[in-house]
């Protein structure tokens, strides 16, 4: 007599446990792509847009002057940008002249904001370089300038910015200029960022 052929268990529950292992192995790269691709948090993008010094003085070979600053802040994220460690800082010569922390703010996702920095930098000596050194001269006619000072913006702009509105990532900006100015009226004769 023929036995009714049973069908081995163990052989049925270990090929249904690798096609669900696959299945979620292949589930956990979809998700990682997804992330990386479209949720990845990116630093947002500073570029400075101008500066000027409203008031400018020398007088006995020290210089005093207000500095400002224009900047536009883009956020690339999908979600807003919380920025609450941020600051301007002025450099001559290696030494710092001036610093101004930037209030906290938010920034929604993919908006640009304009933001301007103001403030008074603290009377500093020109060096001897920079008094009777060499002279800047404009590219486009060959016109000589006179003497300048050159001074350096270093911004600064960090925060967070919430992933799938459960997980926070650090993202950091920053951005840096040499700025030359005219000793003699104090006009901004140009700027590279």
């Amino acid at each position: 007599m023929n036995k009714p052929q049973r069908t081995p268990s163990g052989r049925t529950n270990l090929a249904s446990c690798i096609v669900a292992t696959i299945f979620l192995v292949f589930v956990v790269i979809v998700i990682f792509i997804v992330y990386f691709s479209v949720f990845k948090p990116k630093d947002p993008k500073i570029a400075v847009n101008a500066v000027q010094l409203p008031t400018f003085s020398v007088s006995n070979s020290t210089v005093n002057f207000t500095f400002s600053q224009y900047i536009s802040v883009r956020n690339p994220n999908r979600a807003v940008f919380t920025h609450y460690d941020s600051s301007l800082q002025l450099i001559y010569s290696g030494s710092q002249v001036g610093f101004m922390f930037i209030p906290a703010g938010k920034i929604d996702s993919g908006r640009t904001q304009y933001m301007s920095a103001t403030f008074s930098v603290e009377s500093f000596p020109l060096t001897a370089s920079s008094n009777g050194g060499p002279k800047l001269i404009d590219g486009v006619n060959g016109f000589r300038v006179g003497p300048s000072l050159e001074i350096e913006s270093r911004m600064k702009m960090a925060g967070r910015v919430r992933v799938l509105h459960i997980f926070t990532h650090h993202v950091e900006a920053r951005a840096g200029c040499r700025v030359a100015i005219s000793v003699s009226d104090g006009s901004v004769l140009g700027f590279h960022c």
